[in-house]
């Protein structure tokens, strides 16, 4: 099961996985704000979300989470969820990062006690030459979220293209890694089609700047129940 965050790192990640004869990617899992309905951090709708998981062929597990949510209270989210994956006989869950250690620590001291074993696909991967690798490859992003210490406002909304990456101030990773930017994929080899997007407003939220990325053909955020859906 891979950790979906609607970005390209995990994007990618699925599409690698699918390369590999050892391993059957069952499902994509995802934290969704329950007050705002939309992905956490990446402020994705979960209309498009949905759209997403449909056009990787996969089922889409939402884990609602509280806003704000404290560590106790995603501890326990999360650990729901882990009886859904041992029901599911899942034996790993991979994840998208890329570099930071205590991310990582964070996630196998989670998993520890569970039987499921954490994989990092992307861990240690140059990300200068990741993310052209991901561009060549047929990756397509919309820059959904920035942090303004790090980015101009007007990096909220633009497309993850080589004039992105060639635009960025010194310093900034080009994945994002280290939060400066999230994104939102709607086209790629991980993708069966192209999900039409159009560009919504730009707000300033809890000290980060957000592109409303919404569904083409309806404008309006759909809300779902907690679940699964496909």
């Amino acid at each position: 099961m891979v950790s979906w965050s609607s970005g390209k790192d995990s994007a990618w990640t699925l599409y690698l996985l699918r390369q590999r004869p050892d391993i059957e990617v069952v499902g994509l899992f995802t934290t969704v704000n329950q007050t705002f309905q939309r992905v956490a951090m990446h402020a994705v709708r979960v209309a498009l979300l949905q759209q997403q998981a449909a056009c990787a062929g996969l089922p889409l597990h939402i884990i609602p989470i509280p806003h704000p949510c404290s560590n106790h209270e995603y501890a326990a989210a999360m650990e729901r969820f882990m009886d859904t994956t041992r029901q599911l006989d899942v034996q790993c869950m991979a994840f998208g990062d890329l570099y930071l250690q205590d991310v990582r620590d964070y996630r196998e001291h989670n998993l520890r006690h569970t039987g499921i074993t954490p994989i990092f696909p992307l861990w240690g991967l140059d990300t200068r030459a990741l993310s052209h690798n991901m561009i060549s490859g047929g990756l397509r992003a919309r820059i959904t979220c920035i942090d303004p210490r790090h980015l101009s406002e007007d990096f909220a909304g633009r497309e993850y293209d080589r004039h992105f990456l060639q635009d960025l101030p010194d310093g900034v990773d080009p994945c994002g890694e280290n939060g400066e930017f999230h994104s939102f994929v709607y086209a790629g080899p991980m993708f069966h089609t192209t999900i039409d997007i159009t560009r919504g407003e730009t707000l300033q939220r809890d000290g980060f700047v957000f592109a409303d990325i919404l569904p083409a053909r309806d404008a309006q955020a759909t809300s779902i129940e907690p679940g699964v859906v496909t």
